[in-house]
């Protein structure tokens, strides 16, 4: 919070299970007291555990849907009463292009995130009604301190054979950065897309739009 006031921006921070109904709906009350209503939501809270299905337990499975999916339930029914009672409002969830693919070891955060993907065509199809407009944001590979070792360059001087592979991939010709996710960030929680609702927005380099160079 330091940094925001320093940057001269009023912020608060407040820690919550997501996952837990009663702990959100406290939350929420003491959000709506000491700040005010929730205009805009971003649903951004996630995890992944890189394990072959079939070497998956239903706990961990578990864990990724509950956090991934029900979580974004739980934090949207929380807040959707308040935004209905004032006439408007924007839920941003965070999906993937894992919404819409399938890799090796993701079996359980591919299908969290597909299930978001419907969660928010669900959330407008429901709300719409109430000037409530939910979309999703789908990113694409960004360079992140997370990927940082991905884009280093081998011994050789050659690219990390993932980084190759992203590369090949994207029409674009490269990893997205952080900065790339402002605008579209921006526009749906912006008037801007008062009209626009039940959207999955790729930022993504246009990957899944492309089957990739020919060998």
């Amino acid at each position: 919070m330091a940094s925001y006031k320093e940057a001269g921006i009023e912020a608060h921070g407040y820690v919550a299970d997501v996952t837990s109904e009663s702990a959100m709906t406290e939350v929420v009350a003491k959000i709506e007291k000491e700040v005010g209503s929730v205009d805009i939501l971003v649903n951004n809270t996630g995890i992944i555990k890189r394990t072959p299905m079939v070497e998956m337990s239903a706990e961990e499975w578990r864990k990724v849907i509950d956090i991934d999916l029900t979580g974004p339930f739980i934090v949207s029914k929380a807040i959707i009463p308040s935004m209905i009672k004032k006439g408007h409002g924007k839920i941003i969830n965070i999906c993937s292009m894992m919404s819409e693919l399938g890799r090796e070891t993701v079996s359980a955060y591919a299908a969290a995130k597909g299930g978001l993907k419907i969660l928010t065509r669900n959330i407008c199809s429901e709300y719409g009604e109430a000037n409530i407009q939910c979309n999703s944001i789908g990113p694409g590979y960004i360079a992140t301190p997370q990927t940082a070792p991905l884009l280093e360059k081998q011994a050789d001087g050659s690219r990390h054979p993932f980084d190759q592979f992203i590369i090949a991939k994207t029409p674009a010709a490269r990893w997205g950065e952080p900065s790339d996710l402002q605008g579209p960030a921006v526009f749906l929680a912006s008037p801007a897309s008062d009209f626009v609702n039940g959207h999955i927005l790729y930022v993504d380099g246009g990957i899944l739009a492309y089957i990739g160079k020919q060998p």
